[in-house]
């Protein structure tokens, strides 16, 4: 019986900048799929992991846009197409009466998009992860910062990865089991 494969190796730290230290320190030392858990916000963390510009912006653009032809077109098919009205002598195609309703249209679609991209390009939900296997993480939500080098990272070895992060003065080291 084979020992079962490993997640990664996830260290424990007491405070954040402890934490940013030893991201910069691991990403000096060769590691691209590493993870950071924290009970807070911390700035700089993001930059130190190396996450930069999402598409999230650009797709709640065009979603706004979407939302705004949408909202057009259905009243402009509605009142000019489909069942045209002439009610005091108005033009059919009354473009000042339809931007209201484009307007909350577009951000309609808009925060949608936000919402659901967001939720799609974070892999969430996810009701169960590896580190939740690891006893000491549920201190992760009251006061302690963890980081985690994922196995699948080109650079890991179990102990050479160990002993390195045993280097950068955590609490404790673990292994984290599938």
């Amino acid at each position: 019986m084979s020992a079962p494969k490993l997640y990664g190796i996830m260290a424990e730290f007491d405070s954040p900048e402890h934490l940013i230290e030893a991201v910069r320190r691991v990403r000096e030392e060769g590691y691209q799929k590493i993870e950071a858990y924290t009970p807070f916000p911390v700035e700089g963390l993001a930059a130190a992991l190396g996450y930069t510009h999402t598409g999230i912006p650009t797709l709640v653009l065009l979603g706004g846009i979407a939302g705004a032809i949408f909202g057009y077109g259905l009243q402009y098919w509605t009142m000019v197409i489909d069942y045209p009205l002439n009610i005091g002598g108005r033009p059919l195609h009354s473009w000042p009466a339809f931007i209201p309703s484009t307007f909350e249209t577009t951000v309609l679609f808009a925060a949608l998009t936000a919402v659901l991209g967001m939720l799609f390009m974070n892999g969430l939900p996810t009701p169960y992860h590896p580190v939740f296997n690891v006893p000491r993480f549920a201190l992760a939500s009251n006061d302690r910062f963890f980081l985690c080098v994922q196995a699948r990272d080109p650079r890991f070895e179990p102990e050479a990865t160990k002993n390195f992060l045993q280097t950068l003065k955590p609490r404790e080291v673990s292994e984290v089991l599938p």
